[in-house]
């Protein structure tokens, strides 16, 4: 499995990746994104990271829309199908998961959707 680790949906998956034997991937948007994240989600950050197989931390300094597209498109070079737990709403901007499930449509990647509900 190949994530970049953000709080909920993507920390659950690396760890029902992890829990079932398979091997993870790890796409960090940049130096400092581990920083941006809860206390929570730090740890579960942590804890994928040192269990990951792979980590390939992105060269952006500051942790933006740029840096969040980056490690969406390298999942998508990485992955033979997408899994998105999605809501169905557009991205909140470049590299959210609406623009990741049409960019790999548009690659003709499989895109396996969870259903959600947008919180808040």
């Amino acid at each position: 499995g190949v994530s970049a680790l953000a709080a909920g949906a993507d920390q659950l998956f690396a760890r029902a990746v992890l829990e079932a034997g398979g091997t993870l991937e790890v796409i960090v948007p940049g130096p400092h994104y581990r920083s941006t994240l809860s206390p929570d989600a730090r740890r579960g950050f942590d804890e994928a990271v040192d269990a990951a197989s792979t980590v390939t931390t992105l060269d952006f300094e500051r942790v933006d829309h740029n840096a969040y597209l980056a490690a969406g498109l390298a999942m998508l070079d990485r992955c033979d199908v997408l899994v998105a737990v999605w809501d169905g709403g557009e991205s909140r901007g470049s590299g959210g998961t609406a623009d990741m499930v049409r960019r790999a449509r548009e690659r003709d990647i499989p895109v396996r959707v969870i259903e959600a509900q947008r919180s808040g």
